[in-house]
């Protein structure tokens, strides 16, 4: 797709959670009409969008007719069906195309993708049965991390075994009862970070600063920019970003996360070939958003280059954390806050995000840390 399509046209996106959300405002900001497909009426992308079409996510005719109201067609997040988006692709532009979907869906076809570009996995092994299981535990030692091959996120479908003395075998049965596992090498970790990296159509790229990660319970729970890192280390992460971005034909946005070990080593950890969490800080800190670029990407708009206008943190709001969150912005004429208008509030479900601009990292994350919000 080399076509330009310019505001007043109408983008579809597959998806209604908070990155729909946010995507359908900068769409909405630069003049693009918004239609969602999603399941839940009423959610939080189309709270702020045009219109909704109310479907499950491989609904073809609900898709069809998506397609066939919109003049570009994206999703916000990977585990739409490749197949019915290579359907839908005769109706409308779906610039992004089926590629990099089919490549992050797997995790055992992503890891050989990235492997096959030169780029470094943490060492793992593939199992189908308790038995390989304990082969694969004694080729590449402990601590592991039995990974489900499709699905799983914030930590669901998988399982950390640091003693293997001392693992519940029924917990791994039940993951291999769903299919093929991983079983992946834990690395001595420095940080966990991630890249933002942005395309059109005409290959025009553009990457974001490079952000670490920090999790609570396997759900993010702090992101900070920059991240602090060897120039070293740095221009390796760009490096593997664009190469990616590029063997994937990357239109719109896409994540990269990667584990940076003790002794700076770097492994590719993860793709999501969609806007991500930990980019949320970029809609104050940047001259654009993640959400922008993608927008600007899938409409095959030029790409300007990223500015950092000023470090920044984000901090997850989960289920527990959001009402006393709001009791506390009156205190803090400093927090950029946002809520994802979900109907029904879960424990450690996300429900929105604060950013906060600081020129002390440090005592900023400090000063978030010793906040009881985040201790419930």
């Amino acid at each position: 797709m080399n076509k330009v399509l310019l505001p007043k046209k109408t983008i579809g996106i597959i998806g209604g959670g908070q990155l729909g959300q946010m995507m359908s405002a900068s769409a909405k900001e630069m003049g693009y009409k918004v239609i969602i497909l999603d399941p839940q009426v009423n959610c939080s992308a189309a709270q702020v969008s045009d219109d909704q079409i109310v479907a499950e996510y491989d609904d073809i005719e609900k898709l069809i007719e998506l397609a066939k109201k919109c003049d570009v067609l994206t999703y916000e997040f990977e585990n739409v069906d490749a197949n019915a988006i290579n359907e839908v692709k005769k109706y409308t532009q779906v610039p992004q195309g089926i590629k990099a979907l089919s490549v992050t869906q797997n995790r055992i076809t992503e890891k050989d993708f990235i492997e096959s570009c030169g780029f470094d996995t943490a060492p793992h092994v593939v199992i189908e049965n308790i038995f390989e299981y304990h082969r694969g535990v004694e080729k590449i030692g402990t601590p592991v991390i039995l990974k489900t091959i499709r699905g799983g996120y914030d930590g669901k479908g998988q399982i950390l075994i640091n003693d293997p003395q001392k693992v519940c075998y029924a917990d791994i049965e039940e993951l291999l009862a769903q299919g093929p596992c991983i079983l992946e090498k834990r690395i001595n970790l420095k940080k966990e970070v991630s890249i933002i990296v942005s395309a059109n159509s005409r290959q025009e790229m553009t990457a974001f600063p490079i952000i670490e990660n920090i999790h609570r319970h396997n759900i993010l729970h702090l992101s900070i920019c920059p991240a602090e890192l060897t120039t070293t280390v740095q221009e390796q992460i760009y490096k593997i970003g664009e190469k990616l971005a590029k063997e994937l034909a990357l239109v719109g946005t896409m994540c990269i996360e990667f584990f940076v070990s003790d002794n700076n080593e770097v492994f590719v950890n993860e793709i999501a070939p969609r806007p991500h969490n930990s980019g949320h800080l970029t809609i104050e800190a940047c001259n654009i958003s993640q959400f922008d670029a993608h927008i600007l990407g899938i409409c095959n708009l030029a790409l300007p280059k990223i500015e950092l206008l000023k470090p920044a943190i984000m901090v997850n709001l989960l289920g527990q954390h959001l009402e006393n969150s709001k009791e506390e912005l009156i205190n803090h004429a400093n927090w950029h806050f946002h809520d994802y208008g979900k109907d029904e509030i879960k424990e450690n479900r996300k429900m929105g995000h604060i950013t906060i601009l600081s020129d002390d990292l440090k005592e900023t994350v400090k000063q978030i840390e010793n906040n009881s919000i985040w201790d419930v």
